[in-house]
């Protein structure tokens, strides 16, 4: 161990049980996508096609994710990547990767305070009241902007009173997301017609193009199933046994994957390819009109968009709580200012990171929802990069400490953390590469850069006042070693206990003697 790591009892509660971190990690990686993407997928690939692009695209996320899973069942601590890096690579390799990961948390937060005053109006069109500015082309209104901050301020506050109460939440939003999705799947096959998929199985005219179609998918896909992570992040809050974690990491990207799969397939049976074509040119809301068929009505599709709405909870949720523990850690090691390892004293929640993102969520909104799409776009590059550098961390800690305690080992680690390699990094080269499909626009790479500059000045700032403490490692010690501690310092009491009266006893013998 460096000489600069220390060591301490966690202080945080564990209060998360295995069905809490199920819908955590689950609910963060079904959003609002599954409800307006749903279309553009079928149209890329058809509609078979799309589902084994989800598939494909799962099994890139399923390798970066079972890297993931030994490595928080090795370090069971708050900030998940922020100490597999710094084990791994050292303070500056961990400084870029958390940087990252906060990027890719706290845009999806400020993003989903804009994306749920938005889909109100998809429910209620005369909700929009109070016009005050346009931003990029879209318009901002005082009635949008109010159910905005306002909800930012209710999911703050939920998160501050602590991870429970924010799990509890989860749990009923991900229950309805799930009974809306499973509605949905059965009334197709209920009510759909194979005669639909006719002319949008696939897309293409040749294998070749069919492959080109289906990759194209499952190029997408990954970005749809980042949240796994938030796991290792509240690893300190979980009374789960350490090997369970990372099966339940993993159970979570499957279950998603399903998911989406699942709704592909109920849209393209239900809907034929006119009927895709006109919800496209319309709200572009496929999966709700696909409800609206499949009962014949349309408070059915208002049932779906409800859902979808569950969805954006669930994931600002997961966000919210991942990125302020990311912080918290960061701060713990000094790389950023040390008020955001601040713990509320009733609740146990990192307070000020969590007051931060919240003040960000409730400021975004005024900049238009188009700015926060391009902010979510740089987001979700920081993310791939931090799987990326995770990854290799996994590598290295196989190497540079074998004999590390992994409750949930991963066999023929060599053959899995290659492809996690490449298959991050390959979703890093895909914000890179012009004409990807997933490059980024420029707009995107000045926040992403911006963001590098604020990373920047924090490092360099925070190496400045907290001179040799700037990247220290602080390492849990677990419940087995502080009760060994406990047990050795009792032994240690009892033997100087003794020693004690055995030398007032040999003094008192001396002193009757020469009486």
């Amino acid at each position: 161990m460096n000489e600069m790591n220390k060591k301490k009892s966690s202080e945080f509660d564990k209060v998360l049980g295995a069905w809490d971190i199920l819908v955590i990690a689950f609910g963060a990686m079904i959003g609002w996508g599954w409800v307006v993407s749903s279309g553009d997928w079928i149209g890329t690939g058809g509609v078979l096609g799309a589902a084994i692009g989800f598939v494909i695209g799962g099994i890139m996320v399923f390798f970066v994710g079972l890297t993931y899973s030994e490595l928080t069942s090795a370090m069971p601590q708050c900030g998940g990547e922020h100490v597999f890096s710094h084990r791994a690579m050292g303070p500056m390799g961990s400084f870029i990767c958390t940087w990252a990961i906060v990027l890719g948390y706290v845009s999806v937060v400020c993003f989903e305070a804009c994306a749920l005053p938005t889909i109100i109006t998809y429910i209620f069109p005369g909700f929009l009241k109070g016009y005050l500015y346009t931003v990029a082309g879209f318009d901002v209104y005082a009635s949008w902007l109010a159910v905005a901050v306002g909800m930012s301020l209710f999911m703050t506050y939920i998160n501050i009173r602590g991870v429970k109460t924010a799990a509890i939440l989860q749990t009923i939003l991900t229950v309805i997301i799930g009974g809306v999705g499973i509605i949905l799947i059965v009334a197709s096959a209920v009510r759909g017609d194979a005669s639909n998929l006719a002319g949008q199985l696939f897309v293409g005219n040749s294998t070749g193009s069919i492959v080109k179609t289906v990759l194209g998918v499952a190029v997408v896909t990954p970005f749809y199933f980042i949240g796994f992570d938030v796991i290792p992040q509240a690893a300190e809050e979980i009374d789960v046994p350490l090997k369970k974690i990372g099966k339940i990491l993993v159970l979570s990207i499957v279950m998603a994957v399903v998911f989406y799969a699942l709704i592909i397939l109920a849209v393209g049976y239900i809907m034929n390819p006119a009927d895709i074509a006109n919800s496209q040119n319309g709200a572009g809301l496929v999966t709700a009109d696909a409800m609206a068929k499949a009962f014949n009505s349309e408070i059915m599709a208002k049932v779906i968009i409800v859902g979808g709405m569950c969805g954006i909870a669930t994931s600002w949720n997961s966000f919210l709580m991942g990125g302020s523990r990311a912080m918290y850690s960061m701060a713990e090691s000094y790389m950023i200012p040390y008020t955001f390892a601040k713990l509320h004293p009733k609740y146990k929640t990192p307070v000020n990171a969590l007051y931060m993102i919240g003040f960000l969520s409730c400021v975004a909104p005024f900049a238009g929802r188009k700015m926060l799409v391009w902010i979510v776009d740089a987001g979700n590059f920081g993310c791939c990069i931090a799987y990326c550098m995770v990854s290799i961390s996994f590598i290295i800690m196989r190497t540079k400490e074998p004999d590390l305690a992994r409750p949930y080992k991963v066999g023929n680690y060599k053959l899995v953390g290659t492809i996690a390699v490449l298959m991050s990094g390959f979703m890093v080269a895909m914000y890179l590469i012009p004409g990807s499909g997933a490059a980024l626009v420029w707009q995107e790479w000045i926040m992403a850069g911006g963001w590098c500059v604020l990373g920047v000045i924090f490092c360099i700032a925070c190496r400045n006042k907290y001179k040799e403490k700037f990247g220290l490692l602080v390492e849990i010690i677990s419940d087995e070693d502080a009760a060994a501690l406990q047990s050795s310092d009792e032994e240690i009491s009892a033997a100087l206990d003794a020693a004690i009266d055995a030398a007032i006893e040999k003094i008192l013998k001396k002193r009757e003697i020469a009486l």
